[in-house]
C-alpha cells in the first residue's frame, strides 16, 4: 500500500499541462558578447545570486547560456543550475518545471510505500500510450553507499528516494527536452572520477619510504593553515564542516582566528544555501498549482531543520509565501 509522497498535482490522463507562459527578460537582453559579459559581471556582483557565482562571471555566462538552451531565463538559470564537481547539473524541482512547461506530460504520479523505503514516480507522455514509470529503493541507495552519507541521505531520505525516481523517469521520458541534463541531487552523490595512471619513472621504494615519513611528520605537525582553510571552503554540508573544526584547534595560535572567522563565514553560507533551496523547492510546488498547506506538510522535516538553525529565517520564509 502507497501514500502520495508529493504536493505535485496529478493530472488527468489525456490532458495535456499546458506549456507555461514564458515571462519577458526585461532589459537582460545581451545583443552580443561583450554585453553578454557585462550582464555576467553586474549579477555576479550581485549578492542575491547563489553563492557559487558570487564573484565568477565567467560562471555565470556559461549558466545563463546553457539555461537558455534548456528554456530558463537568466535569474532561472542563476537559482536552477548548480555547478558541482565542475560540470553544470539542475536542481529537481527545475528539472520537472522543464518538463511540465514542454506541454508534452499528460501526467504525473509520485509515491512512496509506507515504510519509506520506495519511491516511484509514473508520467504519460502526450501521444504515448505506455506510461513511463521509474523506482528507486533504499536497498539502491544501500548498495550505492548513499544511506551511510552524511547530509540530505539522513536528514531527508524520502525526499532524497523521491528526486531519484522523478529523475530516471523524467530522463527517460523526456530526453528531448532535457537534452541529457544531470540532476543536481544526483550528480551530487556521483565521486570524483581521478587520474590513477602513472606518471614519470617508477618510484624507488627508498622514496616511498621518505614520502612516509614526511607524511607522518606532517600529520604529527599538524596542518597548515592554507590546509585548513582550504577545507572550510570545500566543505559542502554542515556535517563536513564540523570535521574541520578538529584541524582549526591544532593549528598556531597566530592562525587560530583567521581559521575561525573563515569557518564562521562558511557556516553562515551552508545555513543561508539550505533556506534559499528549501524556498525555491516550496515555491516552484506552489507555482505547480499545490496548496500551500500540503506543501509544508510535505516539507515539515526539512522547514522543522531550518528552525533548528534559525527559527526566525524560517518563519519569515514561510511569511514570504503567503504573502
Amino acid at each position: 500500500m502507497t501514500k502520495p509522497a508529493t504536493a505535485v498535482a496529478v493530472q488527468p490522463e489525456g490532458a495535456a499541462v499546458a506549456p507555461q507562459s514564458r515571462p519577458a527578460m526585461g532589459f537582460l537582453t545581451p545583443a552580443n558578447l561583450g554585453e553578454a559579459m557585462k550582464m555576467a559581471e553586474i549579477l555576479a556582483d550581485s549578492s542575491i545570486v547563489p553563492k557559487d557565482f558570487q564573484g565568477r562571471p565567467g560562471n555565470v555566462l556559461i549558466a545563463c547560456q546553457w539555461g537558455a538552451e534548456l528554456g530558463l531565463q537568466p535569474l532561472q538559470a542563476m537559482q536552477s543550475i548548480a555547478v558541482i564537481n565542475g560540470r553544470p547539473s539542475i536542481w529537481g524541482d527545475a528539472m520537472l518545471g522543464l518538463v511540465q512547461g514542454s506541454g508534452l506530460l499528460d501526467s504525473i504520479h509520485e509515491e512512496i510505500s509506507d515504510d519509506g523505503k520506495v519511491a516511484t514516480c509514473t508520467l504519460r507522455r502526450r501521444g504515448h500510450a505506455q506510461p513511463i514509470s521509474r523506482t528507486f529503493t533504499m536497498e539502491d541507495a544501500d548498495r550505492a553507499g548513499l544511506s551511510r552519507k552524511d547530509g540530505p541521505w539522513k536528514q531527508y531520505p524520502k525526499r532524497m528516494l523521491q528526486l531519484r525516481a522523478r529523475a530516471f523517469a523524467l530522463r527517460d521520458g523526456f530526453a528531448d527536452v532535457l537534452r541529457g541534463v544531470a540532476i543536481a541531487e544526483e550528480a551530487r552523490d556521483t565521486p570524483v572520477m581521478r587520474d590513477v595512471t602513472p606518471e614519470g619513472a617508477p618510484v624507488s621504494t627508498a622514496e616511498k619510504v621518505r614520502a612516509k615519513v614526511s607524511a607522518k611528520k606532517t600529520k604529527a605537525e599538524g596542518p597548515s593553515l592554507s590546509e585548513v582553510l582550504e577545507k572550510i571552503g570545500a566543505a559542502a554540508t554542515e556535517a563536513a564542516l564540523n570535521e574541520v573544526g578538529a584541524d582549526c584547534g591544532r593549528l598556531p595560535d597566530a592562525d587560530k582566528d583567521q581559521a575561525r572567522r573563515a569557518y564562521a563565514d562558511r557556516l553562515a553560507e551552508l545555513r543561508a544555501s539550505d533556506l534559499d533551496r528549501i524556498e525555491s523547492l516550496l515555491a516552484a510546488e506552489l507555482d505547480a498549482g499545490a496548496d500551500l498547506d500540503a506543501v509544508l506538510e510535505t516539507y515539515a522535516e526539512q522547514i522543522d531543520d531550518l528552525r533548528a538553525k534559525d527559527s526566525g529565517a524560517a518563519e519569515a520564509m514561510i511569511a514570504r509565501l503567503r504573502g
